[in-house]
């Protein structure tokens, strides 16, 4: 029962992987800007549209992927100016990057819906090259893009300006003082967190064999249900512990989704039921407040 129940999860947790990527780039601007981004609704379909559109063009997987963070990192760098040069908020700087992207990505594709069927991805060129079947190097992939990503988080933001951008999403002021220019800082940070959302939406794209205009529509919502998911699950005693537990986060989502459809719930409210799941994980801790308030009056 058990391993007939774990090969049936192996699609899942390939998803879960798949989309963990976008839930580490939610991860940066959320917890280490503190910054509720909502370019991540456009920059993730933007880079499906690109990948999409470069392999339909002939062009390689590798070329593709490139293209797709560079288009991120721009989507990034848009919101970042729009937030730090022109001194709009930044939730409606990100609302404005993403109305202007859903025409960029029609301009890219040409269309509402591209199809990769018969075209060459990283999943039939892995498939190729090792002989695994769908669902192992759907997996197989995951597993290797998640922790490339995890691997470059951890490593970049040891570095001097990594440091410097998590300062800026703890105290402004204080690494002003320092003479770190903060406006540096913040672009850096959407436009890293962008790339990895658009690296995401290339590969799933790629899985679901099509890139269309609407598949960035409630992104924040299942990034936001990850890092929280994997917070309340699994921590956050370290940076590193805090990335993994995002990865997981999104494994966790996923399950959790499958098993919701196979109790019977349609289709059209799972996303009601991400949204009040968010809404009931963010507000743990005042119920835990409250709770030990109550305990320490008794």
């Amino acid at each position: 029962m058990g391993s007939e129940m774990c090969i049936r999860d192996r699609p899942t947790i390939a998803q879960g992987l798949l989309w963990a990527i976008m839930a580490l780039g939610v991860y940066i601007t959320f917890r280490v800007l503190d910054i509720a981004d909502l370019t991540v609704e456009g920059s993730f379909p933007l880079g499906a549209a690109v990948a999409a559109a470069m392999l339909s063009e002939g062009y390689s997987v590798s070329a593709a992927f490139a293209c797709a963070a560079v288009a991120g990192m721009l989507a990034g760098v848009a919101t970042g100016f729009l937030h730090t040069k022109l001194k709009i908020p930044a939730l409606l700087a990100g609302i404005l990057t993403m109305i202007a992207l859903y025409s960029v990505n029609l301009r890219v594709m040409g269309k509402a819906n591209l199809s990769l069927l018969r075209i060459d991805t990283i999943f039939t060129e892995m498939q190729a090259l090792t002989g695994l079947d769908n669902v192992y190097t759907v997996l197989a992939v995951g597993a290797v893009s998640a922790l490339i990503c995890v691997i470059f988080i951890y490593w970049f933001f040891g570095t001097e300006i990594g440091a410097a951008i998590r300062a800026t999403g703890y105290n402004q002021q204080m690494i002003r003082a320092q003479g770190v220019d903060t406006r540096i800082t913040i672009i850096l940070g959407l436009l890293i967190s962008n790339a990895l959302v658009a690296l995401s939406g290339a590969l799933i794209a790629q899985n679901n064999g099509f890139a269309d205009v609407g598949m960035g529509t409630g992104t924040i919502v299942i990034g936001l249900a990850s890092v929280i998911i994997g917070e309340v699950l699994f921590g956050t005693r370290s940076f590193k512990n805090c990335l993994i537990s995002v990865v997981l986060g999104s494994v966790v989502y996923r399950i959790v989704i499958a098993a919701v459809l196979q109790m019977g719930m349609p289709p059209n409210d799972l996303k009601l039921f991400t949204a009040l799941l968010v809404a009931f994980a963010l507000s743990l801790p005042l119920v835990k407040d409250k709770v030990g308030i109550r305990k320490a009056v008794k």
